[in-house]
C-alpha cells in the first residue's frame, strides 16, 4: 500500500477509496483512530513512521467510516488566518459588527483535520490546532473584538522522524501516538500486496466486498459514542492510572487524563460501562510512548514488560474495591432487602431452583466482552478481517 500525499476531499470521489477494514497490519493505528472518534477530547493522534506504511491510506479510509465526514488537510504553508479564521473589523464601520470568515479548523467540524508532516508545521499553528482539538472550540481576537466558534474534529497528524522531530512540548499535546513500520512478517507483507493489487484491479468491486465490515465498524463507533458518557471510572481505576504514570515518570498530568479518557472510550467500544485493567493498559500503550522521551536521542516506544510489571504492582498496592454486603446490618425491623424467601413455597418447586440457575446462564457468560489481543479494533459482532 503506497502512502501518497493527501489532499482535501469530499464525499464525491471518482472511485471508491481503499476500505478501512481492508488495511492490513495496522491494528494499533486503527484502534487509536477509533478511540479518538469515540472521545475527541482525547486530543488527537500523531502517527510516526517511515514512508510507505499506509498512514494516509488508513486516514482516508477512516473518513468513510465516519460517514463521509469532511477530511480537511492543513497545508504546511498555511497562514494563521487560513487556519483559525479571520475577522474583518472594517465592516464594523458600516454594519456595526465584524464579519467572521471561518478557517480550516471550523471547516473540519464533524470530520477529520489531517496534518501531513506535522513536524514541519510552524509551532504557533500546531498550538492553535491542538487547543481547538482539546477544547472543541476556536476563538479569534482582533482589536478588542472576539469571536468563538464550536468545532469538533478528529485531529490526525503524520510525520516521518527522519525529517525532524516535534518539540517535546508540542508532541505531548497530542493525546495518542502510534509508531508504524513495515511488517517483517512474510505472510503479512504478502497479504498487503494481495489486497492492494486486488484494489487497483477493481476499486469499486474491492470496496464493495468490504462495505459490510466498514458499516459494522461505523455502527459500533456510533454505539460507543452513545455509551461513553455512561462509563464509570472508579477510585481504584484512577489510582492505578496515577500509579502507572508516576512509575513511568511522565511530566505533568496530561498523560493521566488522556489515559483516563482513552480507557473510558475503549470500555465503551467494547460495550461496557465499567473500566477494566485491560482498558487502562491499552490506553497506556497509546498515551505514554511519546511522553517518555526527555532527550532527542532517547529511544521512542514503551517497554511492554515494564508496563505489565507496573500494572501488577498497581493491583497489589491498590486492591479492588470490596463488594457491599448483600445483607446490610442496619436494616429497620421488618424491612425486606429483597433477598428474603417467601414464607410458603409450592411443593413442585422443590429441587428446581438449582436447575434453573444453571439453565439460565446467559450464552455470553465467560466471554470477556472486549476485543481480543491482536485484533483490538473489532467490536462484538464485527467479523474478523480477511486475508490477515
Amino acid at each position: 500500500m503506497s502512502d501518497t500525499g493527501a489532499t482535501t476531499t469530499s464525499s464525491r470521489t471518482r472511485s471508491a477509496g481503499y476500505p478501512f477494514s481492508a488495511v492490513v497490519g495496522q491494528d494499533q493505528l486503527r484502534l487509536a483512530l477509533i478511540l479518538t472518534a469515540i472521545s475527541p477530547r482525547i486530543g488527537g493522534v500523531v502517527i510516526r513512521g517511515e514512508k510507505g506504511t499506509a498512514k494516509t491510506t488508513t486516514v482516508r479510509g477512516f473518513q468513510k467510516i465516519l460517514g463521509d465526514a469532511p477530511l480537511v488537510q492543513l497545508p504546511i504553508g498555511a497562514t494563521e488566518d487560513r487556519v483559525v479564521g479571520s475577522l474583518d473589523v472594517e465592516t464594523v464601520l458600516t454594519t456595526g459588527k465584524a464579519q467572521y470568515k471561518p478557517g480550516l479548523l471550523v471547516q473540519a467540524d464533524g470530520g477529520i483535520l489531517y496534518v501531513d508532516e506535522v513536524n514541519l508545521l510552524a509551532d504557533h499553528l500546531v498550538d492553535a490546532l491542538l487547543d481547538a482539538a482539546a477544547t472543541g472550540q476556536v476563538t479569534i481576537e482582533r482589536d478588542g473584538i472576539s469571536h468563538t466558534s464550536a468545532t469538533d474534529f478528529v485531529l490526525v497528524g503524520t510525520m516521518n522522524p527522519e525529517e525532524g522531530e516535534l518539540r517535546p512540548q508540542l508532541l505531548d499535546r497530542f493525546g495518542l501516538a502510534v509508531d508504524v513500520a513495515a511488517s517483517r512478517d512474510v505472510e503479512v507483507r504478502t497479504a498487503i500486496m494481495r489486497q492492494r493489487l486486488a484494489y487497483e484491479a477493481d476499486p469499486d468491486g474491492f470496496a464493495a466486498s468490504f462495505a459490510e465490515e466498514d458499516t459494522q465498524v461505523t455502527r459500533a463507533i456510533a454505539r460507543a459514542r452513545d455509551l461513553v458518557g455512561q462509563v464509570v471510572l472508579t477510585a481504584t481505576n484512577l489510582a492505578r492510572i496515577a500509579h502507572i504514570c508516576a512509575a513511568f515518570d511522565v511530566d505533568g498530568m496530561r498523560a493521566d487524563l488522556v489515559i483516563a479518557r482513552t480507557a473510558c472510550a475503549h470500555a465503551a467500544w467494547c460495550g461496557r460501562t465499567t473500566v477494566s485493567d485491560d482498558d487502562i493498559k491499552i490506553a497506556a500503550q497509546l498515551a505514554l510512548p511519546h511522553r517518555r522521551r526527555r532527550d532527542p536521542f532517547d529511544e521512542p516506544g514503551l517497554d511492554q514488560e515494564q508496563l505489565d510489571e507496573e500494572m501488577d504492582k498497581a493491583k497489589q498496592d491498590i486492591p479492588d474495591e470490596e463488594e457491599p454486603d448483600s445483607q446490610p446490618d442496619d436494616l429497620p425491623d421488618g424491612a425486606d432487602d429483597g433477598s428474603r424467601q417467601p414464607d410458603t413455597e409450592p411443593q413442585e418447586s422443590d429441587g428446581t431452583r438449582e436447575e434453573k440457575d444453571d439453565d439460565d446462564q446467559a450464552p455470553g457468560d465467560g466471554v470477556t466482552g472486549h476485543a481480543a489481543t491482536g485484533s483490538p479494533f473489532r467490536s462484538p459482532g464485527v467479523p474478523a478481517d480477511r486475508n490477515r
